[in-house]
């Protein structure tokens, strides 16, 4: 394990014997690091941590330290992160509180650019990119292939569903469901992801039907329930990636941007 005589790493921590270690970062004594993980330098690693194998933490990072939640009183919450992500410089992720369920999770393949922001209790899954400054707040879901655009802001509570798509500067205060993209301060809905769905090989009956959930749901001037119910009853629900967007909206709790 080739670690940098500079790093200080509590002797309570449990690190796999591939992972390397660079110059003058920190790492407590509740983080565990899994198999053939990069840590450069001046990382600094706390809390009840596990960190999956095959990542790269970048320098100046902070994963794993007290979340900024003023009721938080130094409880022995977690952050869980999978496999294979990449956090470059300057990000923050902080674990969970007790007013939730305790934990942060990261999911697998995950982009976090230069100072983006992971509050607490979040779940993040799987195939995402965060870009530069984009923040999540305490609370928020994200699914997965979800691309959140430089400066994106998402308010505590949300949910931001998968193959969604956040424009730059978007500050987004409602549920994004599935497919959809979202720009704006306050964000609005500006269409489906459908060049996303093209590149990754959804046939064009599915982004057909798509469309046209699509516009029932946007562009009809329907009410929400009117739209649903009026989809619901058309042949295009038995697909199951329009049955996907329908059950998004469905699980919303707090409204979807629109």
């Amino acid at each position: 394990m080739p670690i940098h005589p500079t790093t200080l790493i509590d002797s309570k921590a449990e690190i796999d014997s591939t992972v390397e270690i660079g110059p003058f970062c920190v790492i407590g004594p509740n983080v565990k690091i899994g198999a053939g993980s990069v840590i450069k330098s001046h990382v600094v690693i706390n809390g009840h941590t596990t960190i999956g194998s095959n990542n790269e933490i970048y320098q100046f990072a902070s994963v794993g330290e007290a979340n900024q939640d003023k009721k938080y009183k130094g409880e022995p919450t977690q952050l869980i992160i999978g496999d294979g992500n990449v956090i470059r410089e300057n990000a923050t992720i902080h674990r969970g509180t007790v007013q939730d369920t305790g934990i942060t999770v990261i999911g697998s393949h995950n982009l976090f650019m230069a100072s983006t922001h992971v509050g607490h209790d979040c779940v993040v899954g799987d195939h995402n990119i965060m870009a530069n400054f984009a923040a999540l707040a305490g609370h928020v879901k994200v699914g997965n292939n979800v691309i959140l655009g430089g400066y994106t802001g998402i308010h505590q509570f949300c949910q931001v569903n998968s193959f969604s798509m956040c424009g730059m500067g978007s500050m987004v205060s409602k549920d994004v469901p599935r497919y959809i993209m979202v720009s704006g301060n306050p964000a609005k809905a500006h269409g489906m992801n459908f060049e996303g769905m093209r590149r990754r090989g959804v046939p064009a009956d599915v982004i057909r039907a798509l469309r046209t959930a699509y516009k029932t749901i946007y562009l009809k001037g329907l009410t929400l329930n009117s739209a649903l119910e009026e989809l619901e009853k058309g042949d295009v629900v038995h697909i199951p990636e329009v049955a996907e967007f329908i059950l998004s909206i469905r699980q919303s709790k707090r409204g979807i941007v629109r």
